[in-house]
């Protein structure tokens, strides 16, 4: 193409439509879930969460990066690649079920939710399912078959969704903390039984000295990713040991994991880039401009995770009547929360360089050091600050791993990233943060209403204050970043 940005723009759109409907509609359920469960109620589904998200990481054993790498890689085939892979985790993934369900009572006492056996087993079977359809999404990135991997997705969306209403609003049994959970239980069964034929026309076949190699290439990256996982998610954890601010700390966690789902549209597209971003950096890694090309990636990636932060904090006191009353206590977080994910899709960029030239073993150190940043802030600032220390561990521990990890990729695979315009960027963020701040300042004896904490009101004139700042940034970034070519093959 005579411009592969097009390329990786045009799959980035369609990848992000499925992760757009999800977010869309989990966002929209947050309504329900803080008027219809209470604090405690939304804190422990937001615990099971955390368990599912740390553990997916360990039984999908790194595959899905190691398929794209030996997919693309001269000489093997794609269909022995992925076979390989597919068996590797059924059976990993079918041994693990087969104990949290002959373990399900004890593991549930262990936990002090006694009586609910069940979870356990719905947790479990979402892990199965969701880990062997992660190899076979990951098949459709690589043939590129965008839509089709859109189409599976919202299925899949629309299911949980559509199991959550009917337990909420239809379900005679009063709303508890295993509504959420089950859906998902739900629609996981499902789109595993929609690829039942790609897995019959796959054929599959085992080739053991293939998988073990794939093993060595992949098992790093998931020892790597692991602590970046448990980064993310290890606070809600550690909320049962530490958070001593509270009677409860379910309820605590509750109104945290209330408040960072209103940064959730900076994770969404982080998360719709990386889907195309993953392979396409693969496929472009042997263009003689391929790293001119990721630098360029990169600025157009900062500069617009830069609209997204501006516009959440610029609208904030729209967003946060999403919540119901009882969790806008935490809505302070929201900005530090909305900074720590824009420092991670940077992370993201930064740290292709030990995949493209296969130092993944380097990963593990930057990725435990974040994670020992993340475990120091909660455990000595939890039990004094609760979640704030929460927010502000994710803020430092996505900050020191993306500074290692571009000193090291400096070193040992230079991208001519243009830190003078990135900062440029970040800057000029800055600046209309600043300014929203600031003339919000003006505004509260004229025109009381909305408070950062309680958020019962809306400024309208504040609002379109807001709305210039932010269509100001946008505008000098896009000619900003016009001046730049675009490096093709």
């Amino acid at each position: 193409m005579a411009n592969p940005l097009k390329q990786l723009a045009g799959e980035t759109a369609i990848y992000g439509f499925s992760s757009i409907l999800a977010r869309v509609l989990n966002f929209l359920f947050v309504p329900i879930y803080t008027r219809m469960l209470t604090q405690v109620q939304y804190g422990v589904v937001t615990e099971f969460m955390a368990y599912i998200a740390i553990l997916q990481v360990v039984l999908v054993l790194g595959l899905e990066t190691g398929c794209f790498r030996f997919a693309n890689k001269e000489g093997e085939d794609p269909r022995r690649v992925y076979s390989g892979a597919l068996l590797a985790v059924f059976g990993l993934n079918l041994a693990f079920l087969a104990v949290m369900v002959a373990f399900s009572g004890s593991i549930s006492d262990i936990l002090g939710y006694e009586g609910y056996r069940s979870l356990i087993i719905y947790v479990a079977s979402i892990l199965f399912c969701d880990s062997i359809t992660a190899i076979l999404f990951a098949k459709l990135r690589q043939e590129h078959k965008a839509v089709k991997f859109a189409v599976l997705k919202t299925v899949k969306i629309l299911t949980e969704t559509g199991a959550n209403l009917v337990l909420f609003f239809v379900y005679p049994a009063r709303p508890d903390f295993t509504y959420p959970i089950l859906a998902i239980f739900i629609s996981c069964v499902l789109c595993l039984v929609l690829f039942i034929p790609d897995i019959l026309r796959l054929r599959l076949v085992w080739d053991g000295a293939l998988v073990k190699r794939m093993l060595a290439y992949s098992l790093p990256l998931m020892v790597a990713a692991l602590p970046g996982v448990a980064n993310d998610f290890l606070d809600r954890v550690l909320f049962r040991f530490f958070d001593t601010s509270s009677e409860q700390w379910q309820a605590s966690l509750g109104v945290y994991q209330a408040a960072v789902k209103l940064a959730v549209i900076m994770n969404l597209f982080i998360q719709m880039f990386r889907y195309a971003a993953e392979p396409f950096f693969f496929q472009r890694a042997k263009d003689r401009n391929s790293k001119e090309l990721y630098a360029v990636v990169m600025e157009y990636f900062t500069a617009f995770c830069g609209l997204v932060f501006l516009g959440v904090v610029g609208y904030i006191d729209i967003i946060c009547l999403f919540l119901g009353e009882r969790f806008r206590s935490g809505i302070g977080v929201v900005p530090i929360m909305l900074l720590s994910y824009m420092l991670l899709g940077m992370l993201f960029n930064v740290s292709m360089w030990y995949k493209l030239s296969n130092h993944t073993k380097m990963a593990i150190g930057i990725t435990l050091f974040g994670l020992v940043v993340t475990t120091v802030v909660n455990v000595v600032f939890m039990p004094t600050y609760s979640y704030w220390a929460s927010a502000f561990g994710h803020l430092a521990s996505y900050l020191s791993m993306f500074v290692i990890s571009a000193v090291l990729g400096g070193k040992l695979y230079p991208i001519p990233y243009k830190w003078g315009r990135i900062s440029g960027i970040l800057l000029l963020m800055g600046f209309v943060y600043g300014a929203i701040a600031l003339s919000s300042g003006t505004f509260p004896s004229l025109y009381p209403g909305f408070s950062f904490s309680t958020g019962p009101g809306i400024h309208w004139i504040q609002l379109g204050i807001n709305t210039v700042l932010i269509g100001l940034y946008g505008v000098v970034c896009w000619f900003f970043l016009r001046r730049r070519p675009i490096p093709t093959a």
